[in-house]
């Protein structure tokens, strides 16, 4: 990954808002003046900065993810109950269950994906 396209990553298009590159926080609004945030604390900066420098030493693409396996069955049960929460309208839907019902299981839905969307 370039240093571009990292920048770019962080911005959602959506006027200026911006996302640390490390944990995803949303990034306060700085100003105009100097340089745009890609970090949203020292700590933010310093865990990229040891990915960075990982990488490099193990001969790693640059646009590796590399995940412990407790990384990855944290993020297998976070997708499975998105697809439950998914499941759970359909099955709602096919039961012509009211609108009310079916608004409370796409706001649990959209957790489910807020939760997995924040993956760092």
């Amino acid at each position: 990954m370039t240093e571009n396209s990292s920048r770019d990553e962080l911005s959602t298009g959506q006027g200026n808002v911006r996302y640390c590159g490390w944990c995803g926080a949303r990034l306060a609004d700085g100003g105009s003046i100097g340089r745009r945030r890609r970090y949203c604390g020292q700590s933010c900066r310093q865990r990229a900065y040891e990915r960075r420098m990982a990488v490099q030493r193990s001969g790693l693409p640059e646009d590796a993810v590399v995940l412990s396996h407790a990384e990855v069955a944290a993020l297998q049960d976070r997708l499975f109950q998105l697809r439950c929460a998914a499941e759970d309208i359909v099955t709602a839907a096919d039961d012509r269950a009211p609108a009310e019902d079916l608004r409370e299981l796409a706001g649990e839905l959209a957790r489910a994906a807020k939760g997995i969307e924040q993956l760092r």
